[in-house]
Parts: structure tokens; C-alpha cells; sequence
């Protein structure tokens, strides 16, 4: 057994929540990666854009580490919720460019600072806005990983893709039918205990 390296393991678990949250986007078409399947509107394009604002904002204002972009979803005068949805004339293209600055911005943070470092989230109330670089880093996870999961649920319903990442489902083996019968069975003993 190799000792633990408490940044690596942080690091390695948030670029895991990165690739399978940008991973959902592949092979679809614009109208799929845009298309809001919950009340609330989630889509898996806006989850991505949410995550490059939830990172700028984390490792970059928190720890007073500019990233030379102004997000517009974040500026005084954006709309309710628009960092969880792409305008027409935002592409897909652009947002995932922005989500790879936006990490290569917070890699750099991590690998720069040590796990005490100390910073300040401004949107957070009084003294819980004093954190740690390892306070920081559990939360962005902790965020992105929610995110990956609604991005799995979102992306099942659009075409029934399921899975952790890229050729690792980590789902039980069956096919369609099998999966079928399961559901239908999961229905009459959620009626029978209803």
C-alpha cells in the first residue's frame, strides 16, 4: 500500500467528476445537450456552464487568483438561473473551452496553494466565509459529483445512455427487456406499498 497524498486523491476525484459530467454531452446534437427534461429546466449543456462558474468562482475569487474573464452569467445585471442554461448564441463549443480554462485556472490554484491555504467565499455568511484550499475542494466535488449525477438522469431520459464515464458503465448487466421487467417490477411494489 502507497502512503496517501490527501491533495492527489482531492484532485484525482474532482477531474473524475469533470470527465463524467463533460463526458454526458458526447455524441448528441444541439437540441439534446440543450433540452430541459425536469421541471426546473435542467440540461446538460447548463450543467456543464454551471460547473465552470461554480469552479472560477471557488478557486479563483476565493483564493484572490483572478482569471481574466468575466463570466456573464455572473455579472450584476445576468438573469435569474443563467448559469444553468446556454443561449442560442452560446456554443457548445465554447462552453466546454471555457470549462477546460476555467479547470486548468483551478488546477493551477491547487497545485499552487497548500491545503491550509485560506481564502474567502464572499457569498457565503459571516464566519463560515473563511475556508481552506481542502475545505474548498471536498465542497467543489461534493457539487460537481451532484451535477454528474443529475447529468446521468438527464441524459438517460434523452436517449437512455447510462453509466459512470466512457466504456465504464458500472450498471448490472441486462437488456433492454431485462431492464424493462425490472422497472415494471419496481412500479407494482412502489403501487403495492403506496
Amino acid at each position: 500500500m502507497t502512503a496517501s497524498q490527501p491533495k492527489a486523491d482531492l484532485q484525482r476525484y474532482l477531474q473524475s467528476a469533470r470527465v463524467a459530467l463533460v463526458w454526458k454531452l458526447e455524441g448528441l446534437g444541439e437540441y439534446d445537450v440543450r433540452r430541459p427534461l425536469t421541471p426546473t429546466g435542467t440540461n446538460l449543456l447548463g450543467l456543464v456552464k454551471h460547473a465552470a462558474g461554480v469552479e472560477l468562482g471557488y478557486f479563483g475569487e476565493t483564493f484572490g487568483r483572478p482569471f481574466g474573464e468575466v463570466l456573464p452569467a455572473y455579472e450584476d445585471d445576468a438573469e435569474a438561473n443563467q448559469d444553468m442554461w446556454a443561449t442560442a448564441d452560446e456554443s457548445r463549443e465554447e462552453i466546454l473551452a471555457l470549462y477546460r480554462r476555467v479547470a486548468e485556472h483551478a488546477d493551477a490554484t491547487i497545485a499552487e496553494l497548500p491545503l491550509d491555504a485560506v481564502g474567502r467565499v464572499r457569498w457565503w455568511p459571516g464566519e463560515r466565509g473563511e475556508v481552506t484550499l481542502h475545505q474548498i475542494l471536498v465542497h467543489v466535488i461534493s457539487d460537481l459529483q451532484r451535477h454528474a449525477g443529475h447529468a446521468d438522469l438527464v441524459r438517460e431520459l434523452v436517449d437512455g445512455t447510462v453509466g459512470l464515464q466512457s466504456g465504464t458503465d458500472n450498471m448490472p448487466p441486462g437488456d433492454r427487456a431485462w431492464w424493462e421487467e425490472y422497472r415494471q417490477r419496481l412500479e407494482r411494489v412502489a403501487r403495492e406499498a403506496g
